[in-house]
């Protein structure tokens, strides 16, 4: 790359605004660009939280690098001075006879040394009071968890980065026939062009990543906690991942309410025409896991909601790799549900990569993938 180096980051959502202030705080040129203001709510990157959790099966990469991002995000609200990360804990619910997961993830926080109790059946209505547990084999506790306030990291980020010197515009990228990036109809003249489009990728990149990239619909629920009841609020209960019913979830902060998404993914999602609404069935769907799950919120009222999506790769690994027919420009997504909480370690290892001064990984490349068996897979799905 050359000594000044001129990059263009496509993209205001958390890949986006990391990759760019870190390659701001390398000494390049930076212009951001979106089609809305930073932190819409139409992006990948939208709502109000998202979960911090080591646990990623029997990956060390993954595991590792949310340890550090664990930090990296601390260290950045004492440096803005806000608050962007809440460490409530989060417990990892093991169902009988689907807990592959869990057990291979023991291990591996034993090697890192990732703080965690294995908490038995017995013992998990005691800790944890809020939750009904039948099914539970066991409960993986992770202390050192909670979650990251995900609408303001991603504008106080944004604001770090124009404090620093970069530059923003509003604009639409699209690509043409040979998939080169043009902004308003142009081609984007930079030595770097970053596109960090969350599910749009699919869209503007359908020859190169149409195998690997699958836009699924993700429909969020709120519900209230029931009056004067604390015992939902984020300093009393933790972030949830319930694996064997394929859902998780957040504690009220803030007045927000707790939480849910249920995991399932027969819902496509038209990223530019269709309405963020979640429809009747996503509510009923939540409302019948609060009564399994969470008696005591059975008959509370839903009081927000959000209509996300995220990209799915089949092995659910990131994409960071340059295209391969157009050197200057690199591909980044693929979040598969995972990537917001890694955000500071993939911004820096995102411009590390642009700036040539390390590879990609292996499993960041563009090319075939396949599905994971349960043992390996990072996300648990």
């Amino acid at each position: 790359m050359p000594i000044s180096t001129h990059a263009v980051v496509v993209g205001a959502g958390i890949a986006g605004v990391m990759t760019a202030l870190y390659l701001q705080r390398r000494g390049c040129s930076v212009t951001l660009v979106d089609r809305w203001e930073p932190g819409h709510s139409r992006a990948s990157s939208s709502d109000y939280n998202r979960i911090l959790r080591a646990i990623h099966g029997s990956d060390e990469m993954y595991t590792r690098w949310v340890r550090e991002a664990r930090l990296r995000w601390m260290e950045l609200e004492q440096e803005l001075n806000t608050e962007l990360y809440i460490e409530c804990g989060a417990l990892i619910l093991a169902e009988e006879g689907h807990s592959t997961w869990e057990e291979v993830t023991m291990p591996t926080f034993d090697k890192l040394g990732v703080p965690y109790v294995r908490v038995g059946p017995d013992e998990l209505p005691v800790r944890f009071p809020q939750f009904d547990f039948r099914k539970v084999a066991f409960g993986l506790w992770e202390p050192e968890a909670g979650m990251v306030l995900a609408h303001r990291a991603v504008t106080e980020t944004f604001k770090q980065f124009q404090r620093e010197g970069g530059q923003f515009k509003r604009g639409r990228v699209t690509t043409d026939e040979t998939e080169i990036p043009l902004l308003d109809g142009k081609p984007l003249s930079a030595d770097l062009v970053v596109m960090s489009c969350g599910s749009w990728l699919a869209y503007l990149f359908r020859q190169t990543l149409g195998p690997l990239l699958k836009v699924i619909r993700q429909d969020i629920v709120y519900t209230s906690t029931p009056d004067g009841d604390r015992s939902f609020d984020a300093d009393q209960m933790p972030c949830f991942v319930d694996h064997g019913y394929g859902a998780y979830g957040i504690p009220s902060v803030y007045g927000w309410g707790v939480k849910a998404a249920i995991a399932w993914h027969a819902s496509d999602i038209d990223l530019d025409d269709e309405d963020r609404v979640v429809d009747q069935s996503a509510i009923a769907r939540s409302r019948q896991y609060w009564a399994y799950r969470f008696p005591r919120l059975a008959n509370e009222i839903v009081i927000d909601q959000k209509a996300c999506h995220i990209s799915m790769t089949p092995d659910t690994h990131f994409i960071i790799d340059f295209h391969p027919q157009h050197s200057n420009v690199l591909i980044v997504g693929g979040c598969s549900g995972h990537l917001f909480k890694h955000g500071p370690m993939l911004g820096d290892y995102v411009a590390g990569v642009g700036l040539q001064e390390w590879g990609t990984a292996p499993r960041f490349k563009i090319g075939p993938r396949t599905s994971m068996p349960m043992s390996e897979s990072p996300s648990g799905r």
